[in-house]
């Protein structure tokens, strides 16, 4: 026996053999020594902490280990049947990576295993689609794309004032639309559209890699899928709506024939100019029906379906150039899948201009103006498209005034015939743009011209003439505000309506360092109308007389910076300001009448200016769109305001004092031009400022002013004044 005092100890778990004379002498007992026991770990230390851990989880445990033994009991009659299938399930299950390989080859999957990752792949990608194209339904409701329906415009009374239909849709028969329209737009759009199932499995590829490997979207629709998108859906690029959009265009290729999608295609898509379907296009576009097209004009509007704001040629050269290579394009397109002769292609050699303007917007009415107007005004405050706008729907509640429109129309129409009848020659490039704008702000009234048709041109809105000696009072104000300087660098001196200025013609126009020196090497002098001498004269009178050579000076005393800044803060748009010159004080500016009327109004509202607005709510089949309508801004002093409106109503009293004698209340004042270009009168009733002026301009030639020959009448007998005053019932 082992284990003797001479003996090396025996270690843990080793067997002890031991020889017993009363068994057989070839048998052996065997008896297994159990190791000896770990001595215990310090009170609180790592061993008795992993021991109590372990007991914990046996007790945490114990719920799972109950519910396993349910399920081994459930599942228990099962064994056998599993017991037989397990050497089948082990020969599928791969072997990875895999044996008998080195290297990169260890981690290349076989055949095998790629040909059943596909199917896989596939069998539940079609389960997928299957399952998609079941749950998806066709909405029963078409979307506001297909539905047109009007603008509404009132009259600040709520009364109607104009509808412009030409946003509306004219759904054509596709009998009625030649081969050459529906093919121009299929060549340019899907020419399989007739063999397609609805859906271009390349294109929505296309799209989707674009959109999420780029951050971008690109389209890749059939015919069908656009014109889902058309009537149903939305027009946000986003997969979900791809997603859909591919779904119920294969629901609806197995329902409606091809015909009857392209018709409802080329009769829902968007064209521009305001136009839904081809018929509207085919009008906007080339002023005629859609069977009057030839294929090079089909080609051209197919074009835009693309993007009219990036295809319409009247939009600017980049958008003509495209225009036409997009056109071409087509063209050659329609050649290439049969649709089109070479000897007919070779015809088309010269892009088919489309018209300026839509034909189907103006309806030659004053109101288009109005109209005009309101639109331009209601997209901008309401942060619509043109887009958004052209769908249609809209309420716009304008702040023009029926009976004032009334009254200056037909004060200007019957001035314009007179002139025709005493002044033919003069008259015939004659325009009068004229504005009445409230205190407030509100356009209540504008003469925008004779006819929308025929002269798009809005007079009242033109930046194009000097407003000569009507820009004085903003050069009042100006140094009523400011002061002046009479030394460079020096402090400011009071300015007053008394204050002191010489009123003779020719007087030289000085700064502080002597007389002002054109380019030329010439003084600069100032001077009154008709050459006439007032001498010393205070401010207010000169203002109330008209007399010019004061202001001219005036204005270099206080800083032409500083007068600029007032007419700016008064309403003049700093684009309109003429040059940092002396001839600034005597108007070289060039506001429109709408801006020389919101000019004068914001004397009459003490001295807060509020931009003008035409547009004072906007509806959508009644329900309110967000309007962003301007407040008023301190523009001068309210003391400064009282006395510019005070030396204004002097100067109407001087100049009409048999209309004066009867009307409290009113100021205003004539302008004349250094070279007679033109005439202006503005002035206040009522709180409501109202701006006329007379000018000659040849359209067909250039935007230069041209003298005005007679047209506004005599000093005595001033054409402006004439219609001022029936404008605000005073004549």
């Amino acid at each position: 026996m082992g284990g003797g005092r001479g003996e090396e100890p025996l270690g843990a778990d080793e067997t002890l053999h031991l020889r017993v004379d009363a068994l057989r002498a070839d048998q052996t007992m065997q008896l297994r020594v159990p190791p000896p026991p770990e001595p215990p770990a310090p009170v609180g230390g790592r061993a008795e902490r992993r021991r109590d851990a372990r007991s914990a989880g046996r007790e945490r445990g114990a719920p799972a280990r109950a519910a396993l033994g349910a399920v081994v009991r459930l599942l228990g009659p099962l064994a056998p049947y599993a017991r037989r299938i397990t050497p089948y399930a082990r020969r599928l299950k791969p072997v990875y990576p895999r044996p008998g390989r080195t290297g990169w080859r260890r981690w290349m999957p076989s055949w095998r295993q790629w040909l059943g990752a596909t199917l896989t792949s596939f069998g539940l990608l079609s389960a997928f689609l299957v399952t998609a194209y079941a749950l998806t339904d066709i909405p029963e409701n078409l979307n506001s794309y297909a539905t047109q329906q009007d603008n509404v415009y009132f009259w600040s009374d709520g009364t109607p004032m104009a509808r412009t239909g030409w946003v509306q849709r004219q759904a054509m028969p596709l009998k009625d639309i030649p081969p050459d329209v529906r093919w121009a737009v299929l060549a340019a759009e899907n020419e399989s559209f007739y063999s397609d199932p609805g859906i271009s499995a390349r294109g929505i590829t296309r799209a989707v890699f674009r959109t999420l490997g780029q951050g971008d979207t690109e389209g890749g629709s059939t015919i069908t899928q656009q014109y889902v998108k058309n009537v149903y859906l939305t027009q946000n690029q986003t997969i979900s709506r791809k997603f859909t959009e591919a779904m119920i265009a294969l629901k609806l290729d197995n329902r409606m024939s091809k015909d009857q999608i392209l018709e409802g295609y080329l009769n829902t898509s968007w064209f521009g100019r305001g136009s839904y379907g081809i018929q509207r296009a085919a009008q906007a576009y080339y002023g005629k029906d859609v069977d009057k097209l030839n294929a090079s004009e089909a080609a051209m509007l197919a074009g835009l379906l693309k993007g009219a704001g990036l295809f319409d040629p009247t939009l600017g050269k980049a958008n003509h150039a495209r225009a036409v290579e997009r056109w071409s394009w087509i063209l050659d397109r329609m050649v290439k899948i049969g649709k089109l002769s070479p000897q007919e292609r070779a015809k088309y050699t010269t892009f088919p201009e489309p018209l300026k303007s839509n034909p189907l917007y103006n309806t030659g009415a004053q109101s288009d103006y109005l109209v005009e107007l309101a639109s331009q005004y209601a997209k901008k405050a309401g942060h619509l498209t043109d887009k958004q706008f052209d769908l249609g729907g809209y309420q716009i509640y304008t702040t023009f005034d029926r009976k004032r429109e009334k009254a200056l129309t037909d004060a200007v129409t019957k001035a314009r015939k007179q002139a025709g009848r005493d002044n033919p020659a003069a008259a015939k490039d004659g325009h009068y743009g004229a504005a009445s704008v409230a205190a407030d702000g509100r356009i209540l009234a504008v003469y925008g011209g004779p006819d929308h048709r025929t002269q798009g041109y809005n007079e009242s809105n033109a930046t194009t003439v000097p407003a000569g000696t009507a820009f004085t009072p903003f050069v009042y104000a100006a140094g009523l505000e400011h002061g002046v300087h009479k030394t460079r660098g020096g402090p400011a001196t009071p300015v007053t309506p008394d204050s002191v200025y010489d009123g003779d013609d020719g007087v030289p126009v000085t700064t502080p360092e002597g007389p002002y020196w054109d380019r030329s090497g010439k003084k600069v002098t100032a001077h009154n109308d008709g050459g006439r001498s007032y001498g010393d004269i205070s401010l207010r009178e000169a203002m109330a007389r008209s007399v010019n050579t004061p202001f001219m000076q005036l204005g270099m005393d206080t800083g032409l910076d500083r007068v600029r800044q007032t007419a700016v803060a008064s309403g003049l748009l700093s684009s309109s300001i003429g040059p940092r010159v002396p001839a600034l004080s005597m108007g070289n500016s060039t506001p429109s009448a709408i801006r020389m009327a919101g000019g004068y109004a914001t004397f009459a509202a003490g001295g807060n200016h509020t931009e003008p607005y035409s547009v004072r709510r906007i509806t959508r089949n009644g329900s309110p769109v967000a309007l962003a309508t301007p407040r008023p801004k301190r523009a001068v002093g309210a003391k400064v305001a009282e006395e510019v409106t005070q030396a204004l109503t002097d100067s109407f009293r001087t100049a009409h004092p048999e209309a004066a004698a009867g009307r409290a209340g009113v100021s205003g004042k004539a302008g004349t031009t250094d070279k007679d270009t033109a005439a202006w009168y503005v002035g206040t009733a009522d709180s409501v400022s109202t701006a006329i002026v007379v000018y000659r301009i040849d359209l067909a030639k250039s935007l230069e002013p041209l003298p005005l020959k007679g047209l506004a009448g005599s000093s005595a007998h001033s054409v402006p004044y004439a219609l001022w005053s029936a404008a605000t019932g005073l004549g």
